[in-house]
């Protein structure tokens, strides 16, 4: 009979003294993972141990072992060290949709003890140029559809590089990944824990991109916080951590995102498969899940709700675990799957920025069922504090600011001194830009981005809660709620909807839809229904500035 836990009593076994997530207090003040690996490069080198079994699985069915993926990543180390005379510290930018050799570009560069900098791959030539200025890398990792965006760039500063996927092209060479040797190991560098490790750069909802610089003790910390979820998950459902089959994960994220990195090092920490799509399609997910026996589905809700209306009920017999991350996942998701699935697919959501090298607050399972407009709780290394205006914590079912301390923190923008001092507190606190309460249990849910509040006479009125009404109208695929300027009311709340294909619905039904549920205050005054998708960045969130011009227009 298989025992339950508590959240409580799986938190306390894991994080005992002694236990495999243990705790401490840094010099530093934040909190950090007794044990377990201290840089991305002690990470990297235990899955070798996970020897034959299938890690990378490509879209055209090319796959590599955990054995063949550690020679390959070695051996293209070895190479950026001997051959391209890489020191510590350069920068490499790895640029390119999810094909296997992104992970062998990527953890080569950890291997090599250089700062990866994975570049959007949505990006046009002129943002891959601000990055590419910004940090100054010293090699290019791309594949060929990268390499026309980054060419001139790279022309024009003398910058080498190496294609996957294609000829090669003037200052490129093409990869090859043969006689990639297992026995040689990767090159003589020393990596520290206060190296940098990675420069992800924001997704820029608000102005330019800025280059969050995570060391290697917070990429760590990240690695380790997948791994204690996914333990934390394993006792509350009565099951032993670390048991049954590795995780075969069809994980959609763009990997330059941070919520991929989360995925990934949960799938690499228990020797598990990555099933890789270079570009998302709801039928083709459906396809590669029978063929590979997915276990384990994650991406952005959008994605997540197309997988969803594409399965119709059936057709995800071997998936076990429904993961989205990126954006707020509407309430509309679990609901979903608990009608069409039972509890036989566990969910799970959170919530994690760039800024803190992916999740740091995860909800699963009968927690997340009962209350499914939370993120959930924190990582044992992760403090936070709903902040009242002046910075202290408010008590608890108060809105206020979400403020986050932990080891999985960046320790700041690359060359911009005035950001880093804007976003965090002299005593380490991020302020996430997030309002946020908490709930019973001390579950957190996110309402709104700070400056996305609609203040309508006077009262706050919260995206998170309107779009969840929303979308739990059957005939809404998408939905976006924010605030359009009104002369005596200050702001009125409007909203873009995109119907599923096939529906029909009017304002006046969608406007009555909301109001059974919420305030008269909050029921959008202006419903824009549109077929055209809505706008969002490669992370999943929407594009309001955007939206909020079309409204305008």
């Amino acid at each position: 009979m298989p025992h339950h836990h508590t959240t409580a009593q799986a938190e306390a076994a894991l994080t005992a003294p002694g236990a495999p997530f243990a705790v401490v207090r840094g010099e530093d003040g934040r909190l950090q993972y007794a044990s377990g690996p201290r840089t991305l490069r002690e990470f990297v080198e235990a899955t070798w141990a996970h020897g034959e079994r299938p890690f990378l699985i490509g879209e055209d069915g090319t796959t590599y072992t955990y054995r063949a993926f550690f020679a390959a990543a070695c051996a293209l180390a070895r190479r950026l060290v001997d051959e391209y005379g890489l020191r510590p510290g350069d920068r490499a930018v790895v640029a390119g949709r999810n094909h296997p050799e992104w992970q062998i570009a990527f953890w080569a560069t950890q291997l090599a003890g250089l700062v990866a900098v994975p570049l959007n791959a949505w990006w046009t030539p002129t943002e891959c140029a601000h990055a590419l200025d910004d940090c100054a890398p010293k090699v290019l990792l791309v594949d060929d559809e990268r390499v026309e965006r980054v060419a001139d760039w790279a022309r024009r500063h003398g910058v080498p590089g190496i294609v996957f996927h294609g000829e090669g092209a003037e200052g490129f060479e093409p990869y090859d990944g043969a006689g990639a040797d297992p026995l040689l190991g990767p090159p003589p560098v020393e990596v520290r824990p206060e190296d940098d490790a990675t420069i992800l750069y924001t997704s820029g909802t608000t102005g330019r991109p800025k280059g969050a610089v995570a060391t290697h003790l917070a990429q760590a910390g990240a690695a380790v916080g997948a791994r204690y979820q996914a333990a934390a998950a394993a006792l509350e459902r009565g099951a032993i951590p670390g048991t049954g089959r590795p995780p075969v994960s069809l994980t959609t994220f763009p990997f330059f995102h941070a919520a991929a990195f989360t995925s990934v090092y949960g799938v690499m920490s228990a020797g598990g498969t990555l099933v890789l799509m270079r570009k998302w399609d709801a039928t083709r997910a459906l396809e590669l899940i029978a063929r590979h026996r997915v276990t384990h589905y994650a991406g952005v809700p959008a994605t997540a709700l197309q997988l969803l209306d594409a399965a119709g009920g059936a057709g995800l017999d071997t998936l076990t675990n429904f993961n989205t991350g990126g954006a707020a996942a509407p309430p509309e998701i679990v609901r979903r799957l608990t009608a069409e699935y039972g509890e036989r697919v566990e969910p799970r959501n959170g919530y994690g920025l760039t800024e803190t090298c992916g999740g740091v607050l995860a909800h699963y399972g009968a927690a997340y069922r009962r209350d499914p407009g939370c993120v959930g709780r924190p990582t044992p290394v992760t403090e936070t504090r709903v902040a009242g205006p002046d910075g202290r914590a408010l008590p608890d079912g108060e809105v206020g600011e979400l403020w986050v301390r932990g080891q999985s923190l960046v320790r700041g923008y690359w060359g911009d001194e005035g950001a880093t001092a804007e976003a965090f507190t002299a005593d380490g606190w991020f302020r996430t830009g997030d309002l946020a309460v908490v709930r019973e249990g001390g579950r957190i849910a996110v309402v709104d981005r700070v400056k996305d509040v609609v203040v309508r006479g006077g009262e706050n009125v919260y995206s998170a809660e309107v779009e969840a009404a929303l979308h739990a109208h059957p005939a809404v695929a998408d939905a976006a709620v924010l605030g359009v300027p009104h002369p005596v009311l200050g702001e009125e709340v409007a909203c873009v909807v995109r119907l599923r294909g096939g529906a029909a619905v009017t304002a006046e039904e969608l406007r009555t839809h909301v109001g059974a549920g919420l305030a008269p205050f909050k029921v959008p005054a202006h419903v824009r229904i549109q077929d055209a998708p809505l706008p969002r960045n490669a992370a999943g969130k929407l594009l309001k500035a955007e939206l909020r011009a079309l409204l305008r227009g």
